[in-house]
């Protein structure tokens, strides 16, 4: 399994493709007036506590108010604390009005939502999370040897319990790491939150106390794993910041980078920017003839499975099940490259076969299992449908690169033709009703005028005799198809 990691770099934006085997797995988008704010630190000020919300609403120089839950706020940990969480409490006893307070943001502004913040601060570094007002050791459960899990728990223990300062989360990319190295990644960290802390207690409230590495060095520390053959920028100067990068913190990786120079863009490699324009598409067809059809609303994401052209060979069950199959791994698919998060229902196609409900719940959690944002998967339903939550801190592919449509707000319908002459007919009465004039004068899209002139034409002589008026009609090119006006003359 080869995986490639493609980085395009523009004056104003910057995307990343993770590639394994030829296939889009995922892509990353950043803009210059759109950056990412996850895991970005504010001093901020609390514009009110709700104490029936249990939350605080923090002024933090922000675009909109942002969000601070109960079981977000830390306290000084302690031995009755779990490790590697933040304690709970009444948020009136952790926090008032006009109180400033060092936050980080946990997921970015979401639709019509602020950022959601925690006062449990993180700091990545190449092979650990560092937590400062945390305690204790946890191992990343990808690591799944044993013996590797003891000695890198081990080894950062030991180092705890000369200073003991912090908590520390092991990351995957550290299985088989040499001990200076995690040492090194300690030191720098700790001198990182002391930098921190320090600018954090003499800046004004309202203020951006440490922001995160740009996108391309982000990938650099986050994803440049040993699964990764080779990371191609086609930018000279990204290029050049991502190898002192790599120098400082990854020695072992600077071979890796590469400067892509080609006259050809990186992203038509593997066919990137097709893949990006069918990961904006609702219907997502499967190689046996059958499709999803995926749906975003504000509470979660409902992707529907289908057998479509698909007959199968042998009966209805094994065509459904294989189908189901397909289907799953696709699903795993989709949900990381369009960044899909929160709540996720899977309406499977029914099976009766309990074998077969089992295996394909089976392939869906194999196909999440490489997937980098937590997920949660319930049992199957009876009536096929699959409930599931997947980490979300960003927004999606879909509302990261589109707006709602102006013409149909976003519901992907609108009104038609006929409905609009109908109620152009209504509006007719009512305004002539109302109103003396000489005549009315209807304005609408050419298609509204067709049926009004043409299917409707009987219906509309009608009117004008029982309104006693005569009615014109004129196409206004740059009006929707469910806009219209009706005008006294």
């Amino acid at each position: 399994m080869t995986t490639e990691i493609l980085v395009n770099v523009t004056p104003r934006e910057s995307r990343v493709a993770v590639v394994e085997n030829g296939a889009l797995l995922e892509i990353y988008v950043e803009r210059a007036n759109r950056r990412g704010l996850t895991s970005n630190i504010y001093k901020g000020r609390a514009s009110r506590v709700l104490p029936g919300m249990q939350a605080a609403f923090i002024e933090a120089g922000l675009q909109r108010t942002a969000f601070l839950h109960a079981s977000d706020f830390a306290t000084a940990a302690d031995a009755s604390d779990s490790p590697l969480q933040p304690r709970t409490a009444d948020i009136r006893s952790l926090i008032n009005e006009g109180d400033e307070i060092l936050v980080q943001v946990l997921k970015d502004p979401l639709g019509s939502k602020g950022a959601r913040l925690t006062t449990f601060v993180t700091l990545p570094s190449r092979y650990l999370v560092y937590m400062p007002r945390g305690h204790g050791v946890g191992v990343s459960a990808r690591i799944e040897d044993d013996e590797e899990r003891t000695r890198l728990r081990s080894l950062i223990e030991s180092q705890l319990a000369a200073d003991a300062r912090g908590g520390y989360i092991v990351r995957t990319v550290a299985e088989g790491a040499a001990e200076e190295a995690l040492l090194a990644d300690m030191r720098f960290l700790q001198r990182l939150w002391k930098a921190i802390a320090e600018r954090g207690f003499h800046a004004p409230a309202e203020t951006l106390v440490h922001e995160d590495l740009p996108l391309h060095l982000r990938i650099l520390r986050d994803l440049l794993g040993q699964g990764v053959a080779r990371v191609m920028v086609d930018s000279q100067q990204t290029y050049q910041q991502m190898l002192d990068f790599s120098r400082q913190f990854m020695p072992e990786s600077e071979g890796k980078i590469e400067h892509y120079a080609s006259v050809r863009p990186i992203f038509d490699l593997h066919g990137i920017e097709d893949e990006i324009e069918k990961a904006l598409d609702r219907k997502v067809p499967l190689k046996s003839g059958g499709y999803l059809i995926i749906d975003q609303t504000e509470s979660m994401t409902t992707i529907d499975v289908n057998t479509g052209a698909y007959v199968g060979h042998r009966n209805l069950e094994d065509t459904i099940f294989r189908t189901n199959l397909e289907a799953a791994v696709a699903i795993a698919r989709q949900l990381r490259l369009r960044n899909l998060g929160g709540i996720i229902i899977i309406d499977f196609i029914d099976m009766v076969d309990e074998e077969h409900r089992v295996q394909v719940l089976q392939a869906l959690e194999k196909a999440l299992a490489a997937d980098h944002a937590r997920t949660t998967i319930s049992t199957l339903s009876p009536l096929g449908l699959v409930e599931m939550t997947r980490k979300r801190t960003r927004e999606s592919l879909e509302h990261l690169l589109c707006c709602p449509c102006p013409t149909c707000g976003g519901r992907r319908y609108v009104k038609s033709p006929e409905t609009v002459a109908y109620e152009i007919f209504r509006e007719l009465l009512r305004q002539s009703g109302q109103f003396e004039v000489s005549g009315l004068m209807v304005l609408a899209h050419q298609d509204v005028i067709e049926v009004l002139a043409d299917a409707e034409s009987s219906a509309l002589a009608e009117l004008e005799v029982l309104i006693g008026k005569p009615i014109r009609l004129q196409t206004e090119a740059l009006y929707a198809q469910d806009q219209y006006d009706v005008v006294l003359v």
